[in-house]
């Protein structure tokens, strides 16, 4: 169990990472382009939903760092798919198809091609086209989804009352130096299927309404986004949360999964949810309460300690 001390030092961790200050980077591009969540379409969702017929148009967009697209480059061609998918699935959608954009000097760009051609071979998501420049010396990759879904899970729907749900495919290895939890790429394509099937078919049998893919912010950081976006606060119990044996808590906080979810659930529906995911083999638990409030708090036991309190501070500046 962690003591008053270990907890703040974790909380400090959180705030001062670069994966927060990556994330605090959108509330400068929304209140330039004036949007919020209160805009025509609400923005500080993992997709934006665009209402169409009986349901929702999804379209996302993802950009990747150079450095990881030079370091790993076919598996950020493989990820700039993958993730895309994931912000899909988070609003209770199913893919339709992508696109993507890259520059890379001549053949540097082979295995980010193999790996986008081989993510989308392996969850049956089409490429449909993009753009391409051969004759740069940088190597830039994003990656743009298109998806639709009939009921939403959205980022301005936890209510004080509801439950906080993780879970996240432990099936995995670091994919070193980068944090990120890697458990798909040796999956077969029919499990990978199957399990981003979870989402909409939670989102369709209404046993939620808010949710968000566990991003590069971590845990903590995405269930920040997701309770600011809601004005609701947060009370995370990190005992509960599902880590893969032998990472330290720290480290995995930080972690950003190939599957990972934050789900509100009504209490009444956790074991519906929790015994949907792990049935397939994914970890799943109750890790915390969503409250009234602004206040984001971690704890272990009867040790609490405040990570962040959005009457104070915003993070990504998009609460409806």
């Amino acid at each position: 169990m962690l003591g008053s001390a270990a907890l703040a030092t974790i909380a400090e961790t959180l705030r001062s990472s670069r994966s927060f200050a990556a994330k605090a980077d959108i509330a400068t591009a929304a209140a330039r382009l004036g949007l919020s969540g209160a805009s025509a379409i609400a923005v500080g969702d993992d997709c934006a939903a665009i209402p169409d017929g009986d349901g929702f148009l999804l379209l996302a967009i993802e950009g990747f760092i150079s450095a990881f697209v030079a370091a790993d480059p076919w598996f950020a061609g493989w990820c700039g798919v993958m993730v895309n998918i994931s912000d899909v699935a988070a609003m209770g959608g199913r893919p339709v198809a992508v696109v993507d954009a890259l520059w890379a000097p001549g053949d540097a760009c082979d295995p980010i091609l193999d790996g986008l051609r081989d993510a989308s071979a392996a969850f049956g998501v089409p490429i449909v086209g993009g753009h391409t420049n051969l004759r740069t010396d940088t190597q830039q990759l994003s990656v743009a989804i298109l998806g639709r879904a009939q009921r939403l899970l959205t980022s301005f729907d936890a209510a004080p009352g509801d439950r906080l749900v993780a879970a996240i495919d432990l099936r995995g290895r670091y994919r070193e130096p980068f944090p990120n939890w890697e458990a798909a790429t040796d999956a077969p394509a029919h499990r990978l299927r199957g399990d981003i099937e979870l989402l909409p078919l939670i989102a369709e049998a209404g046993l939620s309404k808010a949710g968000k893919d566990i991003s590069q912010a971590g845990l903590v950081g995405t269930a920040m986004m997701l309770a600011e976006c809601s004005r609701v606060g947060l009370s995370i119990d990190l005992a509960g949360v599902p880590r893969p044996e032998g990472v330290p808590l720290d480290r995995w906080l930080l972690s950003f999964p190939s599957f990972g979810y934050i789900l509100a659930v009504p209490p009444f529906h956790v074991d519906d949810v929790v015994g949907r995911f792990t049935a397939r083999g994914i970890a799943a638990a109750d890790v915390g309460a969503v409250t009234a409030g602004s206040v984001v708090e971690i704890l272990d036991g009867s040790a609490r300690e405040t990570v962040w309190d959005f009457a104070r501070q915003p993070l990504i500046g998009c609460a409806a």
